[in-house]
This record gives C-alpha cells, sequence and structure tokens, in this order.
C-alpha cells in the first residue's frame, strides 16, 4: 500500500494506475476508521482494480475550534485497517498541502448547504464541498463513495458533481449499525459509557418514526413521535429533526405522499464541547 503525503505523489500513484489500465474507486475520510468505512472501501474494490482511501481531518468544516481538536486522530490503526482491506493507495496531506498559503477558493451549494443541517452548523457544508471538490481534481478517480448517514452531506455532494460537470460516479452506501443499532461513527469514541448506552435514542427515535409513517401518521406526528423518544432519554439534548423529501430535500407537510428522508441530530456531553451525533432513514412508499 502506497502512503503518499503530496498533491504531486498521489497523482504519480493515479498516473501508474492508469497506465496499468485500472479504474479507480475513492473513499475520503477524516480517520479515526470504523467497520462503517470499511464497507464504503470493500464497495469501491467491489467495482473497481484500485481504490484509494484520503484521511485528512478538514479543518473548514469544524465552526468550533475546541471540536476540531478533539476530533480522534488514529493514523496508524487507520493505515492497518485500510492496508488489511486491500486499499492500493492513501493520500494523508497536511493542511498547507490542501489549503495553500493564500487559498480563497470555496465550493458551496447554496440551497441544499444553508437548510437543515446547514442552518445548525454554519459553513460546515460549504467547508464539506470545497474540500471534496479538491480532493476529486486532485486525485480524479472514476467513483467515490459515501455513507448514506450523512444523508445532507450526500446530496450536496450529488449536486456539487452535477452543477460541476465534475466526471466522478457518486454512489450511496447503507449506514453501518452497532448491534443496538447505534450508526458508527468516529465521533462515537468520544461518547462517556453512559453517553453510548444513551445514543441508541437516535435509531430508536427513527424506528418510531417508522412505525408512525407506516400507519399513515402526518409528518407533524412523525416529528411528535420522535421528539417523544430523545425527550425521555435525558442525557441527549435534542438538536434539530427534519423529514424532506428523500433526494430533493424539499420540506413536506400533512400525510407524505411520496419517499420521506428523516435526518436526526442530537448533542451528548458538555454544552461546551458536545458530541454531536446524527443519524437519518429513507422511508419508502
Amino acid at each position: 500500500m502506497q502512503i503518499c503525503r503530496t498533491v504531486a505523489d498521489i497523482r504519480t500513484a493515479v498516473a501508474q494506475y492508469r497506465r496499468d489500465g485500472a479504474t479507480v474507486g475513492l473513499v475520503t475520510t477524516m480517520g479515526a476508521l470504523h467497520a462503517g468505512h470499511m464497507q464504503l472501501v470493500a464497495e469501491a474494490k467491489g467495482t473497481h482494480d484500485r481504490v484509494i482511501a484520503t484521511i485528512f481531518v478538514n479543518p473548514t468544516q469544524f465552526g468550533n475550534p475546541a471540536d476540531l481538536e478533539s476530533y480522534p486522530r488514529t493514523e496508524a490503526a487507520d493505515l492497518a485497517m485500510l492496508e488489511a482491506a486491500g486499499v492500493a493507495a492513501v493520500f494523508i496531506p497536511q493542511v498547507s498541502e490542501i489549503y495553500p498559503e493564500g487559498d480563497e477558493t470555496i465550493v458551496e451549494t447554496t440551497r441544499l448547504a444553508n437548510m437543515l443541517h446547514g442552518l445548525v452548523r454554519p459553513g460546515h457544508f460549504r467547508g464539506v464541498a470545497t474540500v471534496v471538490c479538491k480532493l476529486f481534481n486532485i486525485i480524479q478517480a472514476d467513483a467515490a463513495y459515501f455513507g448514506e448517514k450523512d444523508y445532507q452531506q450526500l446530496q450536496v455532494i450529488r449536486r456539487m458533481v452535477r452543477d460541476l460537470h465534475i466526471p466522478i460516479q457518486i454512489f450511496g452506501v447503507a449506514t453501518v449499525r452497532e448491534a443496538d443499532g447505534l450508526a458508527m461513527s468516529s465521533r462515537n469514541v468520544r461518547l462517556t459509557p453512559e453517553d453510548r448506552g444513551a445514543a441508541v435514542c437516535l435509531s430508536k427515535a427513527l424506528d418510531a418514526a417508522e412505525r408512525a409513517a407506516g400507519a399513515g401518521a402526518s409528518v407533524a406526528a412523525i416529528d411528535e413521535a420522535m421528539r417523544a423518544v430523545i425527550a425521555a432519554e435525558p442525557r441527549g439534548r435534542l438538536v434539530a429533526i427534519d423529514i424532506v423529501e428523500a433526494g430533493t430535500l424539499t420540506p413536506v407537510g400533512g400525510i407524505p405522499a411520496g419517499d420521506i428522508a428523516i435526518m436526526l441530530s442530537v448533542a451528548f456531553g458538555p454544552e461546551d464541547n458536545p458530541v454531536l451525533l446524527i443519524d437519518q432513514r429513507e422511508i419508502r412508499k
């Protein structure tokens, strides 16, 4: 497995794969890898000759400096997992490699980035779109794989690729969960044991939403069912519930007539540096 720390090095690696006639799949990460990331790698390996992973804790998508500082960094363990999974190359740049001195260009999906979870974390999706666009341009893979847990992020990336005519396929991969239903996330390691136990309230709230929707409930009733589950868990603080049209993220009301997506975010721990967990579910008619 090649470890590349500069743009020049990863481009050299990709150029060799292309000379070999290989197709390239990409998995972008911020490290602290878990089974969810490995599922993305497995999906990429299933359809491409070479898989490239990136490890880069992107500062522009963090609104809280303490959150950036406390984000887990486990490079040695990450590299061991990626090598065992058969990844061909890993791109691990410094911040100055991605954002050179004087950098001033941003990428933003103006509507999708500034609604729903984007209101909770202003500037977050601008940072995501900017760094992902840079990584797509640097590596020029055939396809990239993203988890569906970050549902709004997936829609932002798909829209960016469409609008900017970036020649890459985007694949969403189903959320990988712990045995008790908690969506796997790099942030889970920051939870105290008590908060880890409480965090299953997210998947339980989504279960309640699915039951309500299946019974023909209105959006307001679905929302109420979810809020009741979160309110019953004193360690969690509800941040947002968004019930929207699947894919477009258009708000819906009344009794949903088509497929909907539900996005949920709940905070745990101290208010000045909380662990913000997100989860989602698509409910199809």
